[in-house]
Order: C-alpha cells, then structure tokens, then sequence
C-alpha cells in the first residue's frame, strides 16, 4: 500500500487565519524578510529607494514601515535618539578599523528561484520548480498529450534532468488538484526522484491509482484546504481553497525567507459552486495585505472577456434535457468531473432512471468518487454496463468517456458499432457535456457524424449550455490581482498568446511593465525583494516522449522518419552479391510498404529493380569494396528515379547480402 499520512502544519498559530497572532508573525516575518534583519529602520529606506514607488506602495498594504502601535511622537524621537547614538558609535569604531570599512557593502537580500519545467508556451505538462539555497520544493507534475506530427507518441512528461541533478535539494512535490496536466508525470518522476507529495485527498486518490497501475510505492501526505505545513527549512505552504472543474482543487501560498510566492494553479471564481465550498476571499485578501512578492497564474482562458459561467448553469440544462427525454440518454463527460457526474446522478433518480457507467477511467474515477465520499450513488439505481440492455430504453442513463472524440474511447467505439455492449438505437439522447478542446475539433466532429447517421439525437455545447470551463476569464483573472496585488507577477498555464495577453491585462491594473516577466520553460526568475532578474535557459525543459514502455528513448530523429514513413512510405531493396565473384547473385527486388500497391503497378516495380541493377553493375565495375557507398549510390539514383516517375519521395532502404 502507498504510504499516506496528513502533512505536519507548520505551527499552533499557522492554522488560525483569523487569530491575531496569526497576524503579527505574518506582518513581522514580512517586515524581516523586506529589511533582511538588520536596522529596521535604515534598511527600509534603503529597499524603498531602490525598488521604487511601487515597493513603496509594497511596504504601506503590509506593515513594514508602520510604527509600533501605541508609540508617540516623542518616543519615536526618542527613539531615533538611541539609534542616532549606536550609529555614531558604530561609526567611530568604523573609523578606527580604516576608510575601507565605511564603504563596505550591505548583504544581498535573499532571492528565491522560480525555474518552469514545463506549462509555459504550452497547454499541459505542468511543472514548477522553487529553489532558495539548498531547498527545493515543486509544484505539480503534469503531462501533455502528442501532437498530431508525433507519430506513435502517447504522452509527453516534463524534462526530470534539473531535478535529477539536484535531487538531495528536494523538500517535496505540492499538487494543486488531479488533472492529468498536472499529475500525469507522477509516476515518472518518481522513477527517478523518491520524493514525498503533498496534496488534498482526492488527486493522492487519483495518484495512488496511477501508482498501482505502474507497481510503486510513495510517501503521500494529505493536506486540507487553510492548512499550513512546512516543507524543509525555508519553505512553508498554505493550502487554500479555490474553484475549479475537478473536487479538491486548491491554490497555493509559499512563505520564503525572500518573501510571498502565490500560486493559483488551475482556477475560476465560482460563487456558488456544487459542492458548497466556495473560494475564501477574505483570506486571500488578507495575504495581499500582508504582502506578495510574486504571483504565478492561470493564463488558460484569458482570451475570453467577461466571467466563466458557474457549474449549476450546465446542471439547469441538463435537467431540462432529462425531463424531456423519453429514449435511452448516453452522456459523455470528462471522467475527473465528480460534481458534473453526481449531477446527472442526481437527475437520473429525479427520472427514475437507473445509471451505467463506460469507460475504464470514468469506472476507476466514480469507483475512488464514492469511496472518498465526494460522489454518493444509491447502490439500487447502478446497473452492470452488460445489463443495461435489459432495463428498458426510457429508464437508462449512461455515462461514459469519449467527450473529446478519442479514438479508442468508449463513446467514439459505439459510434463506430465497435462496443461490446451498447449499440446505438434510432432515438437515443447522446449529449457531449463538454468543449473541444484546441485541435481536437475535427475529431468531436467525426464522432458526432457517425451518431447522427445511427440516428441518434446528438447535442453538443454549440446547441446547449451544457459545459462550462474550470478556467478564469478576464474579469475573474482582475479580481485575483486586485485581492493579492502582487509586486511581480508571472504568467503561467498557457502557450505564448495566452502569457502576453495576461502580462497586457496585469498592465491595465497599474502594474509597471518591468514587474511582469513571460519565461519559457528552462529559464529562471531569480526574485528578491529588491528586484527580479530572469535568466534564460538553466535548465533542460524539452519534452520527454512517452511510448508505450519506452521513456525518452524516441527523440526527433526517430519522430523524423515515421514522419517521412508515414508521408510516401517505403521501399526495401533486398540484392544477394556473391563474394568471391562480386557479381550479382539474385535479385535486386523491392518490397513495397505505403508506397504502391505492387500488383497495380508492376511496370513501376520492374523500372526501378532494372534501375537499380544498372547502378549496382555500375559499382561492380568500378571495383567498389565499401557496401555502405554501393548502398548510398543505389538509394541516390533509385530516389531521383522514383521522384520522376511519381514526384514521391519514399524512403528507400538497401539490403545486401553477401553469397
């Protein structure tokens, strides 16, 4: 079994957000962490004047340059007084020691790195890397899925090689919630690195599923929303609440020696959210006012102006379509979105419908569902997937995976008559309750094709409300930076479009176009209180691809000539040389794969053999011992004659064997 445990908080008082020692340490480790512990009152200043108006804003919303409650004018003074001596008396020593250590310099103030493994430039394969000296601490870890041009790949997982070098630095891996963009990579970095993951119950359930379907093991440590734990020496992380489209998502606040790093991860602003949890602003607020010195967030949905609909629209809807419905409805959704499946769960029993499920990971999914306590079924009202054919077509609800036309998944094998058990009927209800996503529009549409020639009643997001994103759009996204006002600001969670567009919204809200960075994958912001700095390409941030058993053992190369396979096929030229003669034995003769069909086209097949026995009998003449020269020649002069007679370019693969 793996190993989970909850996370350790951090202290008595980090758990109570409301209390005011929770307060005071927030506002006196701020105020340490802007003035690096020394004079409080000369280091300020001196902070203040170089990070400019806006650092001093900073300082005003936190604390840092408020004098202690209670103090008058007069003790101030006084004040001042004491501090005007000790100066003066460090001064003359200074003196006595000599002019070189009046100009001594003051200490650096502490910096945090921020190095993306992945998720920028990019939709999917998630990955954060925080790393203050000896520390290092990740955020996620996710995978994405293959381009259309990566032939025979099935999945694309983070470079591990930063973290692999430095893998004694590894305090832990934090996961905002379970989707496959951001825990996907799971079980490959473990293989590589054994590091501990904290997360809410519900993506360790997901990740623990992944664990066993690759036989590991890991340390798992449950962490609960407004929740603080400590991770190492300098980091310590606040787990809070945030809407999203999948149960138990959270953002993240990381307290550092060099100041507040906020984490979004994935979000929306839902105001009345299924599951009753809604976002705790007043929290979110308050660590704005403490201070933030970064801020990292979701870029996905920035493009879109106005606000991202709430969940219950689609639950309206979909009641609607139920109670409408007098066939069998087959709805496909995405298999992690427990609060949409307890919803069509919920209006089946309305319907008095009994419910079937399809899909290995939609089963796995509302298996771990119910047993976490996040989705409730009544045992009476499931019906076994081979059974539902008995249950008359008017009381059946099934729900199944395929919503973004997969081709293997369960909904895209009964459009093409490929299910075992559903077959579908003239009358049937299909719904897709769910968005294509960029690139897979054309292949949402073949599905829909092939249901609608079945005769099947198909509705979809352009017809219905019947999806909405778990993604912000810009107002929402406004919102955010008006509650954590950050002092630099990053963008994340999207291709290059999506970043820039974020950094023009952060502008519109005041923010000085000098405090807004857009990384690429591999490249660090090395961030302190005094400014930030990025530097390019620290780290290897390619893709790693993933196919079947194999992990980056398929480079571009490879990818290269499945591409050249799979444009013009291919020819294999197979020709046995005698070796004592050095003569032609048998052969040439081709074989033909994607190319031609050989026996259409003879007349080509035997043009090209007689061609390559010309040039063959040329390299004989010519007394040619190198076989890898005979084999340049003859694939040289076969493509130039092939490109010819069809202007296609096949790879052509010489086999000599020696007699």
């Amino acid at each position: 079994m793996t190993s989970r445990k909850p996370a350790k908080p951090a202290g008595k008082n980090t758990s109570s957000r409301s209390g005011s020692g929770q307060k005071n340490t927030g506002r006196k480790a701020s105020a340490g962490n802007r003035t690096g512990g020394g004079k409080q009152g000369t280091n300020r200043k001196t902070a203040s004047a170089r990070s400019g108006s806006s650092a001093k804003n900073h300082a005003g919303r936190s604390g840092a340059g408020k004098a202690a409650p209670g103090k008058s004018a007069s003790g101030k003074a006084a004040e001042a007084v004491k501090t005007a001596g000790r100066t003066s008396k460090a001064a003359g020593s200074a003196g006595a020691r000599g002019a070189a250590s009046r100009g001594r310099r003051k200490k650096a103030a502490p910096a945090v790195k921020i190095i993306p493994l992945g998720g920028l430039h990019e939709i999917g394969k998630n990955m954060t890397a925080l790393e203050y000296e000896d520390e290092i601490i990740i955020v996620d870890c996710g995978l994405s899925f293959p381009d259309d041009d990566m032939f025979g790949i099935d999945k694309v997982i983070p470079d591990f090689s930063y973290l692999e070098k430095n893998s004694k630095k590894i305090k832990g891996l934090i996961i905002t919630h379970g989707h496959e963009d951001h825990i996907g990579g799971v079980p490959y970095l473990l293989k590589v690195i054994n590091v501990p993951i904290y997360g809410t119950r519900f993506p360790l359930g997901l990740i623990e599923n992944k664990l066993k379907e690759h036989g590991m093991k890991a340390r798992m440590h449950t962490v609960k929303a407004g929740q603080t734990f400590k991770l190492g020496k300098h980091f310590s992380v606040e787990a809070l609440r945030i809407t999203h489209s999948i149960a138990d998502s959270i953002c993240l606040s990381i307290t550092t020696p060099a100041g507040k790093i906020f984490h979004t991860g994935d979000f929306k602003i839902d105001y009345t959210p299924v599951d009753g949890d809604p976002i705790d602003f007043a929290r979110l607020a308050q660590i704005g006012s403490e201070g933030v010195l970064l801020m990292m967030a979701d870029s996905t949905n920035v493009l879109r102006q106005g606000y991202t609909a709430s969940e219950r629209v689609v639950g309206k809807t979909l009641g609607n379509i139920f109670r409408g419905c007098n066939s069998r409805i087959i709805i496909a959704t995405f298999s992690s979105n427990v609060h949409r499946i307890q919803k069509i769960v919920d209006l089946a029993k309305e319907c008095g419908r009994k419910v079937a499920v399809s899909g290995r990971s939609m089963v796995n999914v509302v298996e771990l569902a119910t047993e976490l306590g996040y989705m409730k079924i009544p045992s009476n009202m499931l019906v076994d997937l081979n059974k539902a054919k008995n249950v008359p077509d008017k009381e059946m609800v099934i729900i199944t995976t395929g919503s973004q036309g997969e081709p293997m998944s369960a909904l895209a094998r009964m459009a093409s008559s490929e299910h075992k058990a559903i077959k579908i009927k003239r009358g049937d209800r299909v719904i897709l309750s769910s968005s294509p996503v960029p690139g897979n529009e054309l292949t949402v549409a073949n599905v829909v094709n092939k249901l609608v020639e079945k005769g099947a009643e198909v509705i979809y997001s352009d017809i219905a409300d019947i999806h909405v994103s778990g993604h912000a759009c810009q107002e929402e996204l406004k919102l955010m930076h008006s509650l954590i006002r950050p002092k630099f600001f990053m963008p994340v969670h999207g291709e290059y479009r999506h970043l820039q567009t974020h950094a023009d919204l952060a502008h519109t809200l005041g923010m000085p176009k000098d405090n807004v960075f857009l990384l690429s994958n591999g490249d660090c912001l090395t961030v302190s209180e005094d400014n930030a700095v990025k530097t390019e390409k620290v780290a290897e941030a390619e893709g790693i691809m993933v196919d079947g058993l194999g992990v980056g053992d398929v480079g571009n190369i490879v990818l290269r000539d499945r591409r050249l396979l799979s444009e013009s096929g291919l020819i294999i030229l197979v020709a046995a040389i005698d070796r004592y003669s050095n003569r032609i034995a048998s052969g040439p003769d081709i074989i033909s794969r994607g190319f031609v069909y050989v026996r259409e086209n003879e007349d080509l097949i035997d043009e090209a053999c007689r061609k390559a026995e010309e040039i063959l009998e040329e390299c004989i003449a010519k007394d040619m011992k190198d076989w890898n020269g005979m084999k340049t020649a003859v694939r040289e002069g076969l493509r130039k004659f092939i490109y010819a007679k069809t202007k296609r370019s096949p790879v052509i693969l010489p086999i000599f064997l020696e007699v």
